[in-house]
């Protein structure tokens, strides 16, 4: 029998009944109401450039960087709310920042001192705010519980601690180098001291590290600003001819009177007697051609034989001004030089209660001389008897 033939159908074949696919076998209602479990997943299959070291490499370094990068927020967060967070002093402090400190000195003086809670935030800011430059020497108050955003404002803006030295009207330039030598904040030596009358005495205000040197120079600026001031607006009939002659007479009125009200009043005596071309006759200037910038300190009594002394400031032997100032005149005095009274008087004397009795004539003032003279031994014998009850 052939066997390809015998694998043919025949025409009979298409009545031969062909097989059944097999049915499914009817499930239960409750079978039926279960889900049907879903296929599994295909199995994952990697794919070559995945499993790469270069990019297992970058995966790792991004994974890193990500970290990093929150790392770094995290910490930025919390450095710039212990910036702004209240500092740990619990009272006011002083701080001194020198000359030429770095602003790393500045923050581990403040972190020791408990004025700031961390050196490195402090340093870490003023570099990202560009201030590290900019933190100005001084000494500053630093108000308890300051955060370090308010310090390093107080340090940028020079707020530091003023201190101040009175340099009363009338003293001679020995007697303010004495004064600046005894302050105790003030620093460094004076090598000369200035000429007489070049001083402006006035209340400076420094701050801790000043020199001794520097004060002098602003007072020295001072004075030329104030002269060049009032000789601009002087009066057209001054006899004075010049700005060294004005702080010469401004000078005498300063020992002359300590009254402000009184001031331009003995200038315009003593210019009365310029114009006429009388003596003086200033008693401080006896006192000052005998002890030179000592004067002050003797506060002795003006005798007769102290007129006859040869004396090259004694007003009462030489013509016109004495050879220079004779103390430090304030601004006042050399305003009062320039600008006057207008007034007729020639003469003065104490009248007793701190001020003078002015006179026109010379007779007008031997009367004021006597009652000056009746006051003065009224004080003697009260004196005297108060002395005997002792």
């Amino acid at each position: 029998m052939n066997k390809d033939a015998s694998n043919k159908s025949g025409p009979g074949d298409r009545n031969r009944p062909r097989p059944v696919a097999a049915r499914p076998s009817p499930r239960s209602p409750r079978e039926a109401l279960q889900p049907e479990l879903a296929p599994p997943p295909p199995p994952k299959v990697r794919s070559r450039q995945a499993r790469h070291p270069v990019v297992i490499v970058l995966n790792f370094f991004l994974t890193l960087g990500l970290v990093a990068a929150l790392a770094a927020a995290a910490g930025l967060y919390w450095s710039r709310a212990e910036f702004l967070a209240p500092g740990p002093a619990a009272s006011d402090a002083n701080f001194v920042v020198a000359e030429g400190s770095s602003v790393e000195n500045i923050a581990a003086q403040m972190e020791e001192r408990g004025i700031i809670s961390n050196r490195w935030i402090f340093v870490g800011a003023s570099q990202m705010l560009n201030t590290a430059t900019k933190i100005k020497a001084g000494e500053y108050l630093i108000p308890a519980h300051s955060s370090m955003e308010q310090v390093m404002e107080r340090l940028v803006e020079g707020r530091s601690i003023q201190h101040a030295v009175t340099i009363p009207e009338g003293l001679t330039s020995a007697q303010i180098v004495s004064r600046l030598n005894e302050d105790p904040i003030l620093v460094g030596d004076i090598d000369v001291i200035p000429a007489e009358g070049s001083l402006l005495p006035e209340t400076y205000k420094f701050t801790r590290g000043t020199s001794r040197m520097e004060m002098l120079e602003r007072m020295q600026r001072a004075h030329e600003k104030v002269l060049d001031e009032a000789w601009e607006r002087r009066v057209d009939d001054l006899p004075i001819d010049s700005k060294d002659d004005v702080v010469t007479l401004a000078s005498i009125v300063e020992k002359e009177t300590g009254r402000a009200d009184e001031r331009n009043r003995v200038a315009g005596v003593f210019l009365n007697r310029l114009q006429r071309g009388m003596k003086l006759q200033s008693d401080p200037t006896i006192l000052y051609g005998l002890y030179g910038g000592e004067a002050w300190e003797q506060a002795r009594t003006i005798y007769r034989s102290d007129l006859e002394r040869p004396n090259a400031y004694n007003t009462y032997q030489i013509d016109g001004l004495p050879p220079g100032p004779i103390a430090n005149p304030g601004r006042a005095a050399i305003e009062a030089v320039t600008n006057p009274s207008r007034t007729d008087d020639l003469y003065f004397v104490a009248d007793g209660s701190g001020g003078h009795a002015f006179a026109e004539t010379y007779a007008e003032h031997q009367r004021n001389v006597a009652r000056w003279r009746e006051i003065e031994a009224e004080r003697a014998n009260s004196g005297g008897s108060e002395s005997q009850a002792n």
